[in-house]
């Protein structure tokens, strides 16, 4: 254990200024400042995600980021009416997506058991963990993006069945959601919407 694992061990939780940060005081933009998303930047993005936890590490999803107008231009006719504003308009847009034969690389992501043939052998079973990992790494990807000071709109207003014909043809990748990154303009926020309270949502057996 590194002298940086340590002191981690030794702390109960991250300060509030971090968890203000990530949750109590982050919101969802509804337009974006006029500021560029450097691409050394979501290298770091990714390299946050990668390590969040998956089933069995089996990593499915596949991130495409779109920062150029054509890029973004193309995304157009698969975007509900209501998502082509703030969608086009972010600095970069990430289709969250997934491998459907992901199980493929299982024998370098875990290979202490032999778990390929147990997907390969099974389509529904592979595309469900497929789905809801890439779905879980995700959301990695919307608290590691406020982490680093970035703003985040998820959005699922699209055309599922579209994106993957005009972006993942040769992959054979299918998408799940997007995200929009960018740096939000503060000044139209608005309030926050209501929360569930705990009684509301949780159970405890």
């Amino acid at each position: 254990m590194n002298e940086l694992e340590k002191e981690m061990d030794e702390k109960s939780s991250l300060p509030m200024e971090c968890l203000d940060r990530l949750f109590n005081l982050a919101r969802t933009p509804r337009s974006w400042l006029n500021r560029d998303v450097e691409s050394s930047v979501l290298y770091q993005l990714y390299d946050l995600v990668k390590m969040g936890p998956t089933s069995a590490n089996c990593q499915p999803a596949r991130f495409t980021f779109l920062s150029h107008p054509v890029s973004k231009e193309k995304l157009r006719p698969a975007l509900t009416d209501g998502n082509i504003d703030l969608a086009l308009s972010a600095p970069v847009i990430v289709i969250v997506a997934y491998d459907p034969i992901f199980y493929e690389k299982l024998p370098i992501l875990y290979p202490a058991v032999e778990l390929r043939s147990w997907y390969a052998g099974d389509m529904p079973f592979a595309e469900e963990t497929a789905l809801r990992n890439s779905t879980l790494q995700g959301g990695y990807m919307i608290v590691a993006a406020r982490s680093l000071g970035l703003d985040v709109a998820p959005l699922s207003g699209f055309d599922n069945t579209m994106v993957d014909r005009l972006f993942f043809e040769e992959q054979g990748w299918h998408s799940n959601f997007l995200i929009c990154l960018g740096y939000g303009n503060k000044e139209n926020i608005g309030e926050r919407n209501e929360r569930l309270a705990f009684e509301e949502a949780c159970l405890m057996l």
